[in-house]
């Protein structure tokens, strides 16, 4: 029997963060919001009592990877790991408003590299452990939505208030939800789009493999631009297309703006949506179409009754591919005036400004992971997976 370790991923892990908490700051401190923080490292930001309690916890998770793997060292691991990333969380929101309450009023309190290495270690290790257990969709949501309305409480009693981050969000309170909206409207108006376009296509290339080469090549051609040149591209059509009709910029079609970031969002979707349509239909068992037939049922019974909810898991599959992508892809659209949550990247990046970056950099990265984690429950219970 081998001596290595039984859980090799919980032991990298762990090497990662401690090697992260002992070469970079857990917190940093600036003078103000454009100057680089000094970084302050865990011993140094974290008081006595919740130093002790990060590195007990610490230790025995990181010696739970010496363990045999069990069902009982993964659920151990579970809960060690969650207990420790809101203790991460409540400690560092702690910590900052003990350092603002002597520091100068345009100082800021941001949080560090080692903070967030060891987020993401954490993050990888709470989910190795839920592979282990064998848990299912509807068990994983569970573990995630308790997590969130922990933090959501800590936020909502102010815990994270004198954070950087939490500091230019409420500097830029109603520009954020604005923005908010925007991307909301943004990936919603495109994803329905491309739903409307590339389903029907899909069904084409089902129907008639044929016309199948030249609209997937069609497609990869679009997938091979990149996106900031293509919306680049589209403003001078669009732009002529308002100046030979100028009723349409009353509609807010224009150069610049969501009307060339909706198009563009639009085209990179598309392939997703056309190849997992097909693939959902040709998937499904030929003799299962062939029974239907005989039963009498008509083509679109055959789309609506058995196709469709037959394929439906792989269609998921590519929607969940299309909302994730264009997540992502709409933080660049504010770079020719379609505003969402990408103008505080910019603006952030331009000024200097880290947490400004944040302030839209986190909320798309979140979205992008509901938007992906409620999909793959979806795609579970359409499939009758029970957690």
């Amino acid at each position: 029997m081998s001596d290595a370790p039984r859980n090799r991923v919980l032991l990298v892990l762990a090497l990662i963060a401690l090697a992260a908490f002992l070469g970079t700051g857990f917190l940093g401190l600036a003078p103000n919001r454009l100057t680089s923080p000094s970084p302050l490292y865990l011993w140094q930001a974290l008081g006595l009592p919740e130093l002790t309690a990060i590195l007990a916890l610490g230790l025995i998770l990181g010696a739970l990877s010496l363990l045999r793997a069990s069902p009982n060292t993964a659920r151990a691991s579970l809960a060690l790991g969650t207990a420790l990333l809101l203790l991460l969380l409540f400690a560092a929101g702690e910590s900052a408003a003990r350092l603002m309450r002597t520091a100068p009023p345009a100082a800021r309190a941001s949080l560090g590299a080692a903070f967030w290495v060891a987020i993401f270690c954490l993050a990888i290790g709470m989910a190795d452990a839920l592979r282990r257990l064998g848990a299912g969709a509807v068990a994983r949501f569970l573990v995630v939505a308790l997590i969130a309305l922990a933090i959501a409480a800590m936020a909502r009693g102010g815990i994270f208030s004198n954070l950087a981050l939490a500091r230019e969000y409420a500097a830029h309170r109603a520009a954020f939800a604005a923005a908010l909206d925007r991307h909301g409207v943004l990936v919603l108006v495109s994803v329905a789009a491309a739903l409307l376009i590339g389903v029907p296509l899909g069904i084409l290339t089902a129907r008639k493999p044929a016309s199948a080469g030249a609209i997937f090549a069609t497609l990869n051609l679009l997938q091979t631009i990149p996106s900031i040149a293509l919306f680049g591209l589209l403003i001078v059509p669009l732009s002529a297309l308002v100046a030979a009709a100028p009723g349409l910029a009353a509609l807010g079609i224009g150069g610049i703006g969501p009307a060339p970031a909706i198009v563009a969002l639009v085209l990179y979707a598309l392939l997703p949506v056309v190849r997992n349509t097909r693939a959902g239909i040709d998937g499904i068992d030929p003799a299962i179409i062939d029974t239907a037939r005989g039963m009498g049922f008509s083509p679109r019974q055959i789309f609506l009754r058995v196709e469709l909810p037959l394929g439906m898991p792989v269609f998921l599959a590519g929607l969940r591919i299309v909302l994730v992508q264009t997540i992502g892809l709409a933080v660049v659209a504010a770079l020719i005036g379609a505003g969402g949550l990408g103008t505080f990247v910019f603006q952030g990046i331009g000024q200097y400004a880290t947490d400004l970056v944040l302030l839209g950099a986190i909320p798309t990265i979140l979205l992008a992971l509901a938007a992906d984690f409620l999909l793959t429950l979806a795609i579970a219970l359409s499939q009758g997976r029970q957690a």
